[in-house]
C-alpha cells in the first residue's frame, strides 16, 4: 500500500532531497536517534498510515522502521510542492 509515495520518500533519502523540521530534529535528539537512523527507517520501513493535515489539507504519512540499533522508529513525512520530502517528526516506540 502507498507504493508510489514510499518510492518517492526513498528516492528523497538516496538523493538527499529532504528537509527536517526543527521539531523533528529536537524529537530525534530527545530519543537519541541519528539522521542515519531516520534514513534507514525510511529506506527499509513501511508506511502504516496516511493522515490528512486539517490545517493545510495535505497528506502526511506515518512510516515505521528500525534504527541502526534495531529500535523501532516512527517517521511522519510528506512531499512538499517543491518535490522535497519534509520530515515533520520522528519518535521511538
Amino acid at each position: 500500500m502507498f507504493v508510489r509515495i514510499l518510492g518517492q520518500f526513498r528516492e528523497s533519502v538516496r538523493t538527499g532531497s529532504f528537509v527536517m523540521t526543527l521539531h523533528a530534529e529536537e524529537e530525534m535528539a530527545d530519543d537519541l536517534f541519528t539522521i542515519f537512523d531516520v534514513e534507514q527507517a525510511i529506506l527499509e520501513g513501511e508506511i502504516v498510515e496516511r493522515q490528512r493535515d486539517s490545517a493545510r489539507s495535505e497528506w502526511k504519512y506515518l512510516l515505521k522502521g528500525r534504527a541502526s540499533d534495531a529500535r523501532l522508529l516512527h517517521v511522519v513525512a510528506k512531499m512538499a510542492p517543491s518535490g522535497k520530502m519534509v520530515i515533520i517528526t520522528v519518535f521511538g516506540e
